[in-house]
């Protein structure tokens, strides 16, 4: 079973809140196989907020999607992130990206991540950790992926 997780922060000792994140949610169960490197990155969307360090791991939990989500976002509140505006400042982000091939298409959890095939800051590390995984609604591979959108981005 493969499931990814996205990490973001732009507030704070980024790097440490991605630690304290993993940190977290191997404390509550959740194992972390695999982790990218932590790259540095500019805000996407609102782009008057600094810099961010992402990554992604590759997780595995019994825990099914809907369970997952909210040990994320109980993740995020645990660490004080605090939702001031969509896609603004905060000190940690944790993004469900994949579940083991699966497509949820719920109100409150869309898995596929909707618009990861669109964001540098997820296909860039998820391709250095799982870069055969295929997208299960756009069946190209993470690799496939993130070489078209470098491309664009040239």
């Amino acid at each position: 079973m493969a499931i990814y997780i996205a990490l973001g922060s732009n507030l704070g000792n980024k790097e440490k809140n991605l630690q304290e994140a993993l940190r977290l949610l191997q404390k509550k169960g959740i194992q972390v196989v695999a982790v990218s490197d932590f790259i540095t990155t500019q805000p996407y969307g609102v782009t008057d907020q600094p810099e961010f360090l992402n990554a992604v791991a590759e997780i595995k939990t019994e825990k099914p999607p809907v369970e997952l989500l909210y040990v994320l976002l109980e993740t995020e509140q645990e660490m004080g992130r605090r939702r001031i505006r969509r896609w603004g400042e905060r000190n940690i982000d944790l993004d469900l990206l994949l579940y083991d091939g699966q497509i949820i298409d719920l109100p409150d959890l869309k898995v596929p991540h909707p618009d990861m095939q669109n964001r540098d800051f997820v296909l860039r590390p998820l391709a250095q950790i799982a870069p055969d995984a295929v997208h299960p609604v756009l069946h190209n591979t993470i690799r496939g992926l993130w070489e078209e959108l470098a491309a664009k981005m040239k």
